[in-house]
């Protein structure tokens, strides 16, 4: 069984939609709309209105006060040199200084309650304004339809409308979450490749019962079998030295009965000889009973703390489930917490879905409130190569996606990873690696270049350019995969569900090293890029691999199809993968 690249959505959307303009009557409510807009549902059939008594739970995502604002104070608390430097809000600072105002959350609360809805709440951020209520509560108050549709075999529902609100709350409210229902799609297990890799240097046959992943020199075809890493095996790889996590906590994305998980989680380090981390579930809404990602949450906690060696304590939280709504809520209580310095989700959807539903907006400000905050959230870039926005059960099959990146690895305030094929000599240090042939990457269609990647991205070199993914990588391939412990027992899994923990955790090590005072990791990464003879926007010109003194690996061989390695920065390994004492080394003298 492998980790899979979970898509919490199933419903395949085209962003166009439609809007039906009607003259108000007099006295009538003047609508506004706000970024969630029409679903208009790829290759599904229309099956009527959804009940209008169903029961519908609605997350309305609210604007921050001073957008630009918060943006340019991001940038000066994560820029060595700035006065800002490391000076970090609290999340009381920021609700003070950016966060929608009492009064305005007060108006959108009692709009709610004057429309029926039920247990009205707001985030402690003041981000996010949650209610219960009917479908048909849900189509008065923001003015639009929803309907159900056959789509892939399952019945969905989703608004044929955009959402609107009533025009004295459009400076307010940023988004309505919950308005489609799109449920988590598991993906099944990755192809076993091998496949051919030409411009690799040197053949990669294994032994199909190899435990470590050797290079095979005395081969002659280019083919390579199944291997497997343990955390001790990946630290020894990735040059960890002797740092480790012991003094950064870090946080989990999960959802469901987390039971198991955690059993698994000390069973993985009695195996390995790790010691115990403490750990903290913080739940996010209504419990679940849902156990379909036990091998994704086994491999997230097991390989972000063990590459780490051990981290202060992991928090995982716990949502009801992977749709749109309740992943925001979830991000957002990483975020207005602040008790963990850097995240991980293992998931992700065609970002066209939160682009059309308002998560996408919603999202970017809470992890723009987490970069201010010095928080660093990873996610993984998908599993089916350059064409990484899958639609079936193709998890590990390149070119079997649509030519799209993944949400939330596309948000500029992410660190996007992305997956490789990891080889190591004899005795356990690194050899090489080559981009893994189903790692995502690409172009975002609808998220900004950020500066931080300006004289790095070939195709983004002037501002409100696209960005481009992934921004790192590490290992992800499952023939050159993780033991990881599901229900109990060993198991080979990979998948960039492996390289996002594993990027956590090196993370943990280098805020660890420099007394946690780091912050958002992206603008730091960037930094240590060399750039020399970089003007006005135009990328330096890089040679074959990039040498000393770059700390990362310069994984320049390979592709995930859609695109090549190069030298320098590319869309399948981006910077490249961590020399973890190196990069530390580099980041203390920021």
């Amino acid at each position: 069984m492998s980790a899979r690249f979970k898509h919490w959505s199933t419903a395949t959307v085209v962003v166009t939609g439609f809007l039906v303009a009607v003259a108000p009557a007099a006295g009538a409510t003047t609508w506004r709309a706000t970024s969630t807009k029409a679903m208009n549902l790829v290759s599904a059939t229309r099956l009527g209105a959804l009940p209008g008594r169903r029961s519908l739970d609605v997350a309305l995502g609210l604007k921050v006060r001073n957008a630009s604002g918060l943006a340019a104070f991001s940038k000066a608390v994560n820029t060595p040199g700035s006065s800002e430097f490391g000076h970090y809000l609290t999340p009381a600072q920021f609700t003070a200084r950016y966060a929608p105002t009492k009064a305005q959350v007060a108006a959108v609360s009692k709009y709610l309650r004057s429309e029926g809805f039920t247990h009205v709440s707001v985030t402690s951020n003041r981000l996010y304004v949650t209610a219960d209520g009917t479908v048909s509560k849900a189509e008065r108050a923001f003015h639009t339809s929803l309907f159900k549709f056959s789509q892939g075999g399952r019945t969905v529902f989703a608004n044929t409308s955009a959402a609107e609100v009533p025009a004295k709350l459009s400076r307010t409210v940023l988004s309505v979450l919950g308005l489609n229902d799109s449920k988590l799609s598991t993906f099944g297990l990755p192809i076993k490749l091998p496949v051919s890799l030409p411009l690799n240097p040197k053949p990669l046959t294994l032994p199909a019962a190899a435990t470590n992943c050797q290079l095979d020199t005395s081969s002659t075809t280019n083919l390579y079998g199944l291997c497997y890493y343990t955390p001790p095996e990946f630290r020894q790889a990735y040059d960890t030295g002797s740092l480790t996590g012991s003094d950064t906590t870090i946080a989990i994305m999960a959802e469901g009965d987390l039971t198991q998980v955690v059993k698994d989680l000390r069973t993985a380090e009695k195996a390995f000889g790790e010691p115990q981390v403490p750990y903290t579930i913080v739940p996010v809404g209504v419990p679940s009973t849902d156990t379909s990602g036990e091998d994704e949450w086994d491999l997230d906690t097991q390989y972000s703390t063990g590459i780490a060696r051990t981290v202060k304590r992991l928090y995982i939280y716990d949502t009801t489930s992977l749709t749109d709504e309740d992943i925001g809520l979830e991000f957002n209580k990483f975020v207005s917490q602040d008790v963990a310095k850097a995240g991980s989700a293992s998931f992700g959807e065609c970002e066209a879905t939160p682009y059309a539903d308002g998560l996408m907006v919603t999202n970017d400000e809470a992890m723009n409130e987490a970069a201010a905050q010095g928080q660093t959230m990873h996610a993984s870039s998908g599993d089916t190569g350059g064409q990484s926005c899958a639609v079936a059960p193709t998890n590990g099959a390149p070119e079997s996606g649509l030519p799209e990146v993944n949400y939330p690895c596309s948000s500029p305030y992410v660190v996007c990873v992305g997956g490789t094929s990891l080889f190591t000599d004899a005795d356990g240090s690194y050899e090489q690696e080559i981009g893994w042939i189903a790692g995502g990457g690409g172009v975002s269609t609808f998220e900004y270049s950020p500066y931080w990647q300006q004289c790095v991205v070939p195709s983004n070199a002037g501002e409100n350019e696209a960005r481009g993914v992934p921004d790192i990588a590490m290992d992800a391939d499952e023939n050159t995969g993780a033991e990881v412990y599901v229900d109990g027992s060993p198991e080979t899994v990979g998948g960039t569900s492996l390289s996002s923990p594993l990027a956590l955790g090196s993370w943990s090590m280098m805020e660890t090293s420099a007394g946690n005072k780091l912050g958002f990791a992206s603008p730091l990464l960037y930094s240590l890029y060399p750039t020399t003879g970089c003007t006005s926007g135009v990328p330096a010109p890089q040679t074959s691999p990039l040498g000393a003194p770059y700390p990362f690996h310069d994984v320049y061989l390979g592709s995930n199809v859609a695109y090549p390695n190069t030298p320098g920065w590319d869309y399948v390994t981006g910077l490249g993968t961590y020399d973890v004492a190196k990069v530390a080394a580099a980041l203390d003298k920021k």
